[in-house]
């Protein structure tokens, strides 16, 4: 398509500035709030970043960069670095291991595929990798202020609503947004309740590891998982595990998802060695051998969070943005995916203001691109979870025959993109292996939140008043 929507973001944001200058706060220095101090930061804004902490940076581990988040960050100019920390990582195939003998049960082509299938790559980074990027694209546009923990939001003056910070200082702004994650401060003005509304236990806890792969060179078993760089998940009754390599095959990344209550919802909270052991006992040797490397491991519950009804504030100039109102199971790799295509609607939407009265429009046209889509990668992460989980039984036997079903059509399309031919034609469709689903990862991975915002904005027939393209 050669149109303004394949340049560069940085080249259509000078070329499109807001024509009103906003006062904007993000509360929040995550993955989604670096990114909205970006789109908002470049397409005009002056944005002020609140963060809680002293200090910033992500947890040492593992993210999959699916198509569509991979899409957005090439267009931010991000793809030579991307390759830098990834491109010998990169995953070449997505497969499913049965849970005691390791025995591969389905496997779908990441690598070449879904660059042909959806024009844009599927990368594994360090969590902290991302974060440096989204960092260094976001500091010339913010003013970042730490130790700043909002502990209150004020809207009684619609136009001007206003944070406390633990200071006491209360700063205001014409917008709010709130990215302060799963325990959201500003969720909390808009929903009324302190928690998280609508949520239920998933019945599940998760542990990260990350092991040094020096450690695998004398195991030949743990050696073939670094001399190939692909995604394997061990699937059984109650639990599931997914590894792949990271930091240039140095360092080998590990979730593992299992019944259990947990204690709480932080990802940084430090888990107990032994029982992460125990829940895993029985599972394939390769994993125990795994399992024993490990010095340290991460531990957090996991929510099952129905949708808000609505993401705004009543006064029309408070709105919240990634986990802090559609947090994600880590069943389909798109938690961090969703929060930054928020943020890339919002820098779209709002590089088009000419007026502050705009806003609430604004914030509407954001809602109505991302809540349908947010809620539908919230159930098809709850899905995964349900089809990797199935205890040893009819069900199971089902689920693995339809896997290997689509493992054979996979493998016979691999053969023939090797040797020049388009691939045959498989739709994979409601195969429990959600990645050989050509219907589902088009839903998923084609979806582009610039294209989105065109074709919201072609066919709602926005006033005259706004900014022009």
């Amino acid at each position: 398509m050669d149109s303004e929507i394949d340049q560069p973001y940085t080249q259509k944001a000078n070329a499109r500035k807001a024509q009103k200058c906003l006062r904007i706060i993000v509360v929040g220095c995550g993955l989604g709030g670096l990114a909205a101090a970006y789109t908002l930061g470049r397409a005009g804004h002056s944005v002020i970043v609140l963060e809680s902490s002293a200090s910033v940076g992500e947890v040492g581990a593992g993210i999959q960069v699916c198509p569509n988040l991979s899409r957005i960050l090439i267009r931010w100019g991000l793809e030579k670095r991307l390759e830098d920390v990834a491109e010998r990582d990169k995953p070449t195939w997505f497969t499913f291991l049965r849970y005691d003998t390791g025995k591969t049960i389905g496997t779908s082509r990441l690598e070449g595929k879904l660059d042909h299938d959806h024009g844009a790559p599927w990368h594994i980074v360090h969590r902290a990798d991302l974060y440096e990027m989204l960092f260094t694209l976001a500091s010339p546009y913010m003013d970042l202020r730490m130790n700043s923990k909002v502990t209150s939001l004020n809207a009684d003056n619609p136009n001007t609503p206003s944070v406390t910070v633990q200071t006491g200082e209360v700063i205001s702004a014409d917008l709010i947004i709130g990215a302060d994650g799963i325990n959201s401060i500003v969720r909390g003005s808009i929903t009324g309740q302190p928690r998280l509304p609508l949520s239920v236990p998933a019945g599940d806890m998760a542990y990260r590891v990350v092991l040094p792969t020096e450690t695998f060179k004398e195991e030949p078993q743990l050696r073939a998982l670094v001399e190939e760089p692909r995604i394997r998940c061990w699937i059984g009754p109650g639990g599931h595990v997914v590894g792949y390599c990271i930091r240039n095959r140095s360092e080998y990344n590990m979730v593992l998802i299992k019944t259990g209550v947990g204690h709480s919802y932080s990802w940084t909270a430090e888990g107990d060695l032994n029982e992460m052991r125990e829940a895993f006992n029985g599972w394939d040797p390769c994993l125990q051998k795994l399992l024993s490397k490990a010095q340290l491991c991460l531990e957090s519950k996991l929510l099952i969070c129905r949708p808000l009804e609505t993401w705004i504030h009543e006064c029309g100039r408070v709105v919240l943005l990634g986990d802090s109102c559609h947090p994600m199971l880590p069943y389909r790799a798109q938690g961090a995916a969703m929060a930054i295509e928020d943020a890339a609607v919002l820098g779209n939407l709002f590089s088009r203001i000419s007026d502050s009265s705009q806003i609430p429009l604004l914030l509407n046209a954001y809602q109505q691109l991302r809540h349908a889509r947010a809620t539908a990668t919230q159930e098809a992460s709850a899905r995964n979870r349900s089809v990797y989980h199935l205890p040893d039984g009819a069900d199971q036997e089902l689920r693995d025959a339809a896997m290997r079903s689509a493992m054979e059509v996979e493998i016979l399309n691999y053969q023939k993109f090797k040797d020049g031919y388009i691939p045959i034609a498989h739709h994979g469709r409601d195969n429990p292996n959600a990645w050989s689903d050509k219907s589902k990862n088009q839903e998923q991975f084609d979806y582009d939140p610039d294209v989105a915002v065109e074709n919201w904005w072609a066919s709602n027939r926005v006033p005259n008043h706004f900014a022009q393209l």
